[in-house]
Protein backbone atom coordinates (compact mmCIF):
# COMPACT_ATOMS: atom_id res chain seq x y z
CA UNK A 1 0.00 0.00 0.00
CA UNK A 2 2.80 2.02 0.79
CA UNK A 3 4.59 1.64 -2.39
CA UNK A 4 1.73 2.58 -4.05
CA UNK A 5 1.08 6.05 -2.76
CA UNK A 6 4.75 6.79 -3.28
CA UNK A 7 4.45 5.78 -6.78
CA UNK A 8 1.54 8.17 -7.06
CA UNK A 9 3.55 10.88 -5.92
CA UNK A 10 5.96 10.96 -7.76
CA UNK A 11 3.51 11.03 -10.74
CA UNK A 12 1.99 13.75 -9.81
CA UNK A 13 5.34 15.74 -9.04
CA UNK A 14 6.92 14.52 -12.98
CA UNK A 15 3.40 15.67 -14.17
CA UNK A 16 3.63 19.54 -12.52
CA UNK A 17 6.33 21.68 -14.57
CA UNK A 18 8.84 22.96 -12.86
CA UNK A 19 8.51 26.53 -11.61
CA UNK A 20 11.66 28.75 -11.95
CA UNK A 21 12.76 30.16 -8.44
CA UNK A 22 13.42 33.94 -7.52
CA UNK A 23 16.74 33.94 -7.41
CA UNK A 24 17.40 32.38 -10.84
CA UNK A 25 14.68 34.93 -12.21
CA UNK A 26 16.82 37.76 -10.78
CA UNK A 27 20.14 36.62 -12.20
CA UNK A 28 19.40 36.42 -15.57
CA UNK A 29 21.19 38.47 -17.80
CA UNK A 30 19.79 41.41 -19.28
CA UNK A 31 21.32 43.43 -22.43
CA UNK A 32 23.20 46.69 -21.29
CA UNK A 33 21.57 49.71 -22.39
CA UNK A 34 23.94 51.51 -24.94
CA UNK A 35 24.51 54.83 -22.76
CA UNK A 36 25.25 57.86 -24.96
CA UNK A 37 28.84 57.94 -25.46
CA UNK A 38 30.34 61.58 -24.78
CA UNK A 39 30.86 62.69 -28.65
CA UNK A 40 27.23 61.92 -28.88
CA UNK A 41 26.39 64.58 -26.21
CA UNK A 42 28.45 66.88 -28.10
CA UNK A 43 26.81 66.35 -31.09
CA UNK A 44 24.12 67.02 -29.59
CA UNK A 45 24.70 70.24 -27.59
CA UNK A 46 26.02 71.57 -31.10
CA UNK A 47 22.77 71.00 -32.90
CA UNK A 48 20.93 72.76 -29.93
CA UNK A 49 22.89 75.70 -30.48
CA UNK A 50 23.18 75.99 -34.34
CA UNK A 51 19.06 75.03 -33.97
CA UNK A 52 18.90 78.30 -31.34
CA UNK A 53 21.94 80.16 -32.56
CA UNK A 54 19.32 83.30 -32.70
CA UNK A 55 18.87 82.98 -28.93
CA UNK A 56 22.49 82.27 -27.73
CA UNK A 57 23.55 85.40 -29.74
CA UNK A 58 20.55 87.51 -28.23
CA UNK A 59 22.01 86.72 -24.29
CA UNK A 60 25.97 86.71 -25.72
CA UNK A 61 26.34 90.26 -24.55
CA UNK A 62 24.82 89.57 -21.11
CA UNK A 63 26.47 87.01 -19.98
CA UNK A 64 30.12 88.67 -21.83
CA UNK A 65 29.23 91.81 -19.18
CA UNK A 66 28.97 89.62 -16.50
CA UNK A 67 31.76 87.58 -16.98
CA UNK A 68 34.29 90.42 -17.98
CA UNK A 69 33.03 92.73 -14.60
CA UNK A 70 31.50 90.39 -11.98
CA UNK A 71 33.72 86.98 -12.62
CA UNK A 72 37.06 87.98 -13.67
CA UNK A 73 37.11 90.76 -11.02
CA UNK A 74 37.14 87.91 -8.51
CA UNK A 75 40.55 86.97 -8.79
CA UNK A 76 41.35 90.52 -7.10
CA UNK A 77 39.81 88.81 -3.77
CA UNK A 78 42.79 87.34 -2.56
CA UNK A 79 44.29 90.71 -1.60
CA UNK A 80 41.69 90.57 1.38
CA UNK A 81 44.03 88.05 2.42
CA UNK A 82 47.70 89.64 1.60
CA UNK A 83 49.35 93.08 2.78
CA UNK A 84 48.60 94.05 -1.21
CA UNK A 85 51.15 96.41 -2.65
CA UNK A 86 50.71 97.46 -5.93
CA UNK A 87 54.38 97.46 -6.85
CA UNK A 88 54.69 93.60 -5.90
CA UNK A 89 51.39 93.28 -7.29
CA UNK A 90 48.72 90.51 -6.09
CA UNK A 91 50.78 87.42 -6.49
CA UNK A 92 53.91 89.12 -4.59
CA UNK A 93 52.51 90.32 -1.91
CA UNK A 94 52.63 88.86 1.48
CA UNK A 95 49.90 86.74 2.83
CA UNK A 96 48.41 87.56 6.23
CA UNK A 97 45.37 85.01 6.47
CA UNK A 98 42.58 86.62 8.42
CA UNK A 99 44.38 89.92 10.00
CA UNK A 100 42.46 92.44 7.78
CA UNK A 101 39.30 90.43 8.99
CA UNK A 102 40.29 90.22 12.71
CA UNK A 103 40.88 94.12 12.51
CA UNK A 104 37.97 94.70 11.50
CA UNK A 105 35.79 92.99 13.81
CA UNK A 106 37.84 94.06 16.73
CA UNK A 107 37.56 98.01 15.70
CA UNK A 108 35.47 100.02 17.62
CA UNK A 109 33.22 101.22 14.89
CA UNK A 110 32.24 97.49 13.82
CA UNK A 111 28.79 97.13 15.90
CA UNK A 112 27.90 101.68 14.71
CA UNK A 113 28.75 100.52 11.17
CA UNK A 114 26.86 97.17 11.18
CA UNK A 115 23.74 98.90 13.18
CA UNK A 116 23.70 101.97 10.39
CA UNK A 117 23.62 99.56 8.14
CA UNK A 118 21.07 96.97 9.42
CA UNK A 119 18.96 99.91 10.72
CA UNK A 120 18.61 101.49 7.19
CA UNK A 121 18.35 98.16 5.34
CA UNK A 122 15.18 97.61 7.65
CA UNK A 123 13.67 100.48 7.61
CA UNK A 124 13.80 100.79 3.79
CA UNK A 125 12.64 97.51 3.58
CA UNK A 126 9.36 97.78 5.96
CA UNK A 127 8.45 101.31 4.26
CA UNK A 128 9.44 101.09 1.03
CA UNK A 129 8.41 96.83 0.33
CA UNK A 130 4.73 97.11 1.13
CA UNK A 131 3.88 100.32 -0.80
CA UNK A 132 4.50 99.48 -4.63
CA UNK A 133 2.23 96.17 -3.94
CA UNK A 134 -0.54 98.60 -2.54
CA UNK A 135 -0.14 101.20 -5.31
CA UNK A 136 -0.57 98.43 -7.62
CA UNK A 137 -3.87 96.97 -6.34
CA UNK A 138 -5.07 100.81 -5.89
CA UNK A 139 -4.24 101.45 -9.85
CA UNK A 140 -5.25 97.82 -10.69
CA UNK A 141 -8.70 98.85 -9.37
CA UNK A 142 -9.18 102.05 -11.36
CA UNK A 143 -10.64 102.34 -14.45
CA UNK A 144 -8.63 103.50 -17.61
CA UNK A 145 -8.52 107.31 -18.21
CA UNK A 146 -7.05 110.57 -17.91
CA UNK A 147 -6.72 110.25 -13.87
CA UNK A 148 -5.06 106.76 -13.80
CA UNK A 149 -2.71 107.91 -17.02
CA UNK A 150 -2.00 111.07 -14.92
CA UNK A 151 -1.46 109.36 -11.51
CA UNK A 152 0.72 106.77 -12.86
CA UNK A 153 2.88 109.37 -14.51
CA UNK A 154 3.63 111.70 -11.28
CA UNK A 155 4.72 108.30 -9.44
CA UNK A 156 6.74 107.13 -12.39
CA UNK A 157 8.51 110.57 -13.14
CA UNK A 158 11.11 110.77 -10.07
CA UNK A 159 12.39 107.08 -11.06
CA UNK A 160 14.01 109.14 -13.93
CA UNK A 161 15.80 112.03 -11.64
CA UNK A 162 19.62 111.06 -11.53
CA UNK A 163 20.97 110.51 -7.30
CA UNK A 164 23.05 113.57 -8.24
CA UNK A 165 20.24 116.18 -9.06
CA UNK A 166 17.65 113.83 -6.21
CA UNK A 167 20.66 114.97 -3.18
CA UNK A 168 20.72 118.41 -4.46
CA UNK A 169 17.22 118.81 -4.53
CA UNK A 170 16.79 117.59 -1.13
CA UNK A 171 19.75 119.45 0.15
CA UNK A 172 17.72 122.61 -1.21
CA UNK A 173 14.19 121.89 0.06
CA UNK A 174 15.32 121.01 3.37
CA UNK A 175 17.87 124.19 3.99
CA UNK A 176 17.50 125.63 7.44
CA UNK A 177 17.78 128.93 5.39
CA UNK A 178 15.93 128.93 2.51
CA UNK A 179 14.41 125.65 1.99
CA UNK A 180 10.84 125.61 0.53
CA UNK A 181 9.70 122.78 3.45
CA UNK A 182 11.07 123.90 5.90
CA UNK A 183 9.52 127.64 4.59
CA UNK A 184 6.17 125.52 4.97
CA UNK A 185 6.58 123.99 7.93
CA UNK A 186 7.08 127.23 9.79
CA UNK A 187 3.86 128.69 8.04
CA UNK A 188 1.52 126.27 9.65
CA UNK A 189 3.42 127.01 13.46
CA UNK A 190 5.59 123.91 13.25
CA UNK A 191 8.99 123.76 14.69
CA UNK A 192 11.73 122.01 12.37
CA UNK A 193 14.49 120.50 13.18
CA UNK A 194 18.04 120.54 11.14
CA UNK A 195 16.56 117.55 9.15
CA UNK A 196 19.98 116.83 6.94
CA UNK A 197 22.42 117.69 10.19
CA UNK A 198 20.46 116.21 13.15
CA UNK A 199 21.94 112.38 12.89
CA UNK A 200 17.91 111.01 14.53
CA UNK A 201 16.49 112.54 11.30
CA UNK A 202 19.31 111.21 8.93
CA UNK A 203 17.50 107.65 7.95
CA UNK A 204 13.77 109.20 7.63
CA UNK A 205 15.42 111.43 5.15
CA UNK A 206 17.02 108.75 3.46
CA UNK A 207 14.14 106.28 3.57
CA UNK A 208 11.66 108.61 2.65
CA UNK A 209 13.47 110.46 -0.21
CA UNK A 210 14.03 106.84 -1.53
CA UNK A 211 10.19 105.61 -1.46
CA UNK A 212 9.30 108.36 -3.39
CA UNK A 213 11.68 107.76 -6.19
CA UNK A 214 11.15 104.04 -6.53
CA UNK A 215 7.27 103.57 -5.06
CA UNK A 216 5.80 103.98 -8.36
CA UNK A 217 8.26 102.37 -10.24
CA UNK A 218 8.14 99.23 -8.60
CA UNK A 219 4.75 98.66 -9.34
CA UNK A 220 5.07 98.01 -13.23
CA UNK A 221 5.72 94.51 -12.31
CA UNK A 222 2.92 94.20 -9.92
CA UNK A 223 0.70 95.28 -12.23
CA UNK A 224 2.14 92.94 -15.02
CA UNK A 225 1.59 90.05 -12.80
CA UNK A 226 -1.95 91.35 -12.11
CA UNK A 227 -2.63 91.55 -15.68
CA UNK A 228 -2.65 87.97 -15.41
CA UNK A 229 -5.34 87.09 -13.25
CA UNK A 230 -8.51 85.72 -14.84
CA UNK A 231 -11.41 87.72 -14.94
CA UNK A 232 -14.04 84.73 -14.46
CA UNK A 233 -12.85 84.58 -11.21
CA UNK A 234 -14.08 88.62 -10.69
CA UNK A 235 -17.61 87.48 -12.53
CA UNK A 236 -18.17 84.52 -10.17
CA UNK A 237 -16.98 86.64 -7.17
CA UNK A 238 -19.70 89.55 -8.15
CA UNK A 239 -22.13 86.87 -8.57
CA UNK A 240 -21.37 85.47 -4.92
CA UNK A 241 -21.94 88.89 -3.39
CA UNK A 242 -18.09 89.09 -2.75
CA UNK A 243 -17.26 93.33 -2.13
CA UNK A 244 -14.47 94.90 -4.40
CA UNK A 245 -11.91 94.63 -0.86
CA UNK A 246 -12.52 90.72 -0.70
CA UNK A 247 -12.23 90.21 -4.24
CA UNK A 248 -8.69 92.12 -4.28
CA UNK A 249 -7.56 90.01 -0.66
CA UNK A 250 -8.77 87.23 -2.23
CA UNK A 251 -8.53 86.99 -6.23
CA UNK A 252 -5.41 89.77 -6.71
CA UNK A 253 -3.12 89.74 -3.97
CA UNK A 254 -2.45 85.83 -3.96
CA UNK A 255 -2.23 85.92 -7.47
CA UNK A 256 1.07 88.04 -7.46
CA UNK A 257 2.01 86.55 -4.11
CA UNK A 258 5.04 84.28 -5.80
CA UNK A 259 6.08 87.94 -7.54
CA UNK A 260 6.17 89.45 -3.98
CA UNK A 261 8.15 86.50 -2.54
CA UNK A 262 10.70 87.01 -5.42
CA UNK A 263 11.35 90.28 -4.71
CA UNK A 264 11.47 89.68 -1.09
CA UNK A 265 14.09 87.10 -1.19
CA UNK A 266 16.14 89.54 -3.64
CA UNK A 267 15.46 92.58 -1.10
CA UNK A 268 17.13 90.37 1.29
CA UNK A 269 19.89 89.48 -0.25
CA UNK A 270 21.10 93.06 -0.88
CA UNK A 271 20.18 94.06 2.61
CA UNK A 272 23.59 95.23 3.59
CA UNK A 273 24.05 96.81 0.07
CA UNK A 274 23.22 100.03 0.91
CA UNK A 275 23.99 102.18 -2.10
CA UNK A 276 26.69 104.58 -0.80
CA UNK A 277 26.35 107.09 -3.50
CA UNK A 278 23.01 108.49 -2.06
CA UNK A 279 24.21 108.47 1.19
CA UNK A 280 27.72 110.18 0.47
CA UNK A 281 25.57 112.92 -1.17
CA UNK A 282 23.95 113.68 1.50
CA UNK A 283 26.52 113.00 4.77
CA UNK A 284 28.17 115.63 6.19
CA UNK A 285 29.92 115.80 9.41
CA UNK A 286 27.01 115.97 11.81
CA UNK A 287 24.79 113.39 11.04
CA UNK A 288 28.08 111.19 10.36
CA UNK A 289 26.99 109.17 13.62
CA UNK A 290 23.54 108.22 11.71
CA UNK A 291 24.89 108.02 8.18
CA UNK A 292 28.08 105.70 7.89
CA UNK A 293 27.56 102.28 6.48
CA UNK A 294 29.82 99.84 5.14
CA UNK A 295 29.51 100.94 1.91
CA UNK A 296 30.70 104.48 2.78
CA UNK A 297 33.42 103.20 4.80
CA UNK A 298 34.91 100.64 2.49
CA UNK A 299 34.95 103.88 -0.08
CA UNK A 300 36.75 105.59 2.45
CA UNK A 301 38.95 103.43 3.58
CA UNK A 302 40.18 102.11 -0.03
CA UNK A 303 40.11 104.67 -2.56
CA UNK A 304 40.04 107.84 0.01
CA UNK A 305 43.03 106.37 2.48
CA UNK A 306 44.35 103.71 0.04
CA UNK A 307 44.28 100.69 2.21
CA UNK A 308 42.94 98.36 -0.65
CA UNK A 309 43.55 95.12 1.42
CA UNK A 310 41.84 96.14 4.41
CA UNK A 311 38.46 98.18 2.30
CA UNK A 312 38.68 94.65 0.03
CA UNK A 313 38.09 92.49 3.36
CA UNK A 314 35.46 94.86 4.61
CA UNK A 315 33.98 94.51 0.95
CA UNK A 316 34.10 90.62 0.94
CA UNK A 317 32.38 90.24 4.93
CA UNK A 318 29.91 92.34 3.36
CA UNK A 319 29.02 90.45 0.19
CA UNK A 320 29.48 87.06 2.23
CA UNK A 321 26.62 88.27 5.10
CA UNK A 322 24.05 89.21 1.73
CA UNK A 323 25.05 85.83 0.83
CA UNK A 324 23.99 83.92 3.68
CA UNK A 325 20.41 85.87 4.07
CA UNK A 326 19.77 85.32 0.36
CA UNK A 327 20.02 81.22 1.14
CA UNK A 328 18.78 81.55 4.40
CA UNK A 329 15.52 83.07 2.59
CA UNK A 330 15.34 81.49 0.04
CA UNK A 331 15.21 78.32 2.18
CA UNK A 332 12.18 79.21 4.12
CA UNK A 333 10.90 80.50 0.87
CA UNK A 334 11.08 76.97 -0.92
CA UNK A 335 8.80 75.53 2.29
CA UNK A 336 6.01 77.39 0.22
CA UNK A 337 7.15 76.89 -3.22
CA UNK A 338 8.08 80.41 -4.56
CA UNK A 339 11.69 79.92 -4.18
CA UNK A 340 14.45 81.37 -6.55
CA UNK A 341 15.83 77.92 -6.91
Amino acid sequence: MNTLTERRRSIVKASVPAQASPESATTRSHPKRNSPQPGRKRNQWRRRIMHNWELYLFIAPCLLYFFVFHYLPMYGIQIAFKNFLPTKGITGSEWIGFDHFERFFNSYYFWDLLWNTFSISLYELAVGFPLPIILALAFNEVKDGLFKRGVQTVTYAPHFISLVVMAGMIITFLSPSSGILIRMLEGIGIDTPAFLEDPRWFKTVYVVSGVWQSTGWGTIIYLAALAGVDPQLHEAAIVDGASRLRRVLHINLPTIVPTISILLILNVGNMLSVGYEKILLLQNSLNMESSDVIATFVYRTGLVNNQLSFSTAVGLFNSVINAILLVTLNRIAKRTGNSLW
